[in-house]
């Protein structure tokens, strides 16, 4: 049985109006949310149904919603998930060479199948939490962001998003520069938490799915079970409206800038600060963020690359 997890609020809705016709005409299950969060609970009652096929059509909060519940059913061994770029933002679509609606739709009949690397957020109580209590893991495809990026995406309104697409995010972004106290970060990497860094960033951007602005490529290599991840430290303010600021912000061999490739990541914060995964936002102030080897099997474009070309050497 062929599902489709449906969110008529992605995007425009236009996009996403279009998806669900096409998959009734294909013989698809077209299950729709209706409010915030059925889109994990109709994953989760699908794959209880009997589905062998769950794609999401919406953006990438929708996507990590039907991941979770595929996840959280323990079916990711058995069900193929794939998307429908249908949402404000769609960098996992595009970073798995999914290029619109149409295209989507021709792949979920007859495109490849890879096991992906898929991103994991361990959201414990941790040592100075003295009021939080521990929240359920959660995965993530593309990113978890810290920072001035999430604490932004956080003041972008659902209308502001409908008018402006992608550029509400840079609006909201120069709107709370001015006021962002950076992250005070403990960072430590792999099994043994070595220390790797430790002060006052701006963000923490790491990626499963993704590297940023500054990388040689944008995909990152999603079946080397590692993630990558960048520590901006508190940076000259550069102008985020301007053309190509961000990359010079991220820009290889900056000196404010700290890159690793690891399987794991331990951030401890000096109070809960915000974390988006995927959009999806959470406060915390400890984090334990790994890479779970090729835990899914993703419906991919012809464009995505098995083995992108790696980074210099600076990137261990």
């Amino acid at each position: 049985m062929r599902v489709l997890v449906h969110n008529p609020r992605s995007g425009d809705g236009k996009r996403s109006a279009r998806a669900a016709d096409i998959a009734r005409d294909r013989g698809y299950d077209v299950r729709s949310s209706r409010e915030r969060g059925d889109t994990y609970d109709l994953a989760r009652e699908a794959v209880a149904d009997g589905a062998d096929l769950v794609a999401a059509a919406g953006g990438d909060g929708t996507l990590n919603d039907v991941v979770r519940g595929v996840d959280d059913e323990d079916a990711l061994d058995r069900v193929t998930v794939g998307v429908v770029p249908a949402g404000t933002g769609n960098d996992f679509a595009d970073n798995v060479g999914i290029r619109g609606v149409d295209h989507a739709f021709d792949l979920l009949e007859s495109g490849d199948r890879r096991r992906l690397d898929l991103g994991s957020a361990d959201l414990p109580r941790g040592p100075s939490d003295d009021h939080d209590d521990d929240l359920p893991p959660r995965p993530f495809l593309n990113s978890c962001v810290g920072g001035l990026t999430a604490e932004s995406s956080a003041r972008t309104t659902r209308e502001s998003k409908r008018r402006l697409g992608v550029l509400a995010y840079v609006v909201a972004t120069m709107a709370h520069t001015r006021s962002f106290e950076g992250l005070e970060l403990e960072v430590r990497a792999g099994p043994a938490r070595d220390p790797v860094w430790e002060g006052t960033a701006a963000m923490l951007l790491v990626g499963n799915g993704r590297r940023f602005p500054g990388e040689a490529r944008r995909q990152a290599n999603m079946e080397d079970g590692k993630l990558n991840v960048v520590v901006v430290e508190d940076a000259p303010g550069y102008d985020y409206l301007a053309r190509g600021a961000l990359d010079k912000l991220l820009r290889r061999g900056a000196s404010h800038l700290t890159r690793l490739k690891v399987p794991s990541l331990t951030v401890d914060a000096a109070k809960p600060r915000q974390f988006s995964l995927d959009g999806e936002l959470v406060e915390r102030r400890h984090v334990e963020l790994a890479a779970r080897p090729r835990a899914m099997e993703f419906v991919v474009g012809e464009a995505y690359d098995r083995h992108p070309e790696e980074n210099p050497p600076d990137v261990v």
